[in-house]
């Protein structure tokens, strides 16, 4: 299966554009979510040089963020760029266990492959990715026995349809 930035593109604004006023775009080498303002009255999640994995990541913190946040650049979130401490990676992962149990959740619905990202290559220790993989997966399990948040089903469902995947389970979720 072929995953094109153009078709998420199209699928993303296709989904919420009219209710939420936001376009998924194509960026350069940092992505970025800025509010809209008075140059630009939409609100735009870019993603980083065409990567289809990039644009799930960020749609997936524009699903965790709330009104408030989306109304803030990067969300008004913190970001510690690669080379981070074992004590900042710690701090980093904390906050990225729901993004990334989104994504996941929005990969397995387009069919694509989702790996988690711990986003420190050049730290002075080697972060424990199976470690982290196994608290990305015990938050997808807490999300499907919640229910699917809005917008996160919104777009699970538009995905699936588009790609031809059929309902999600947890069990698809697997550890590797």
């Amino acid at each position: 299966m072929t995953h094109a930035y153009q078709d998420l593109i199209k699928i993303f604004n296709d989904t919420f554009v009219a209710d939420y006023n936001t376009k998924l775009e194509l960026g350069g080498e940092e992505p970025i979510y800025l509010p809209a303002d008075d140059a630009t009255p939409y609100h735009r999640i870019i993603f980083a040089r065409g990567f289809y994995a990039s644009a799930l990541h960020e749609i997936a913190h524009w699903c965790v963020a709330g009104p408030q946040r989306r109304l803030l650049e990067d969300f008004g979130y913190w970001y510690e760029p690669d080379g981070r401490t074992e004590q900042v990676q710690a701090e980093f992962e904390k906050v990225e266990i729901r993004p990334q149990a989104y994504e996941w959740i929005l990969s397995m619905s387009a069919g694509f492959p989702f790996t988690v990202s711990c986003d420190n290559l050049n730290g002075d220790f080697e972060p424990d990715r199976v470690a982290f993989m196994y608290k990305v997966h015990a938050e997808v399990t807490t999300i499907f026995q919640q229910g699917l948040p809005l917008r996160v089903k919104m777009l699970s469902d538009a995905l699936r349809a588009f790609y031809q995947v059929p309902e999600l389970s947890l069990d698809m979720f697997e550890v590797k």
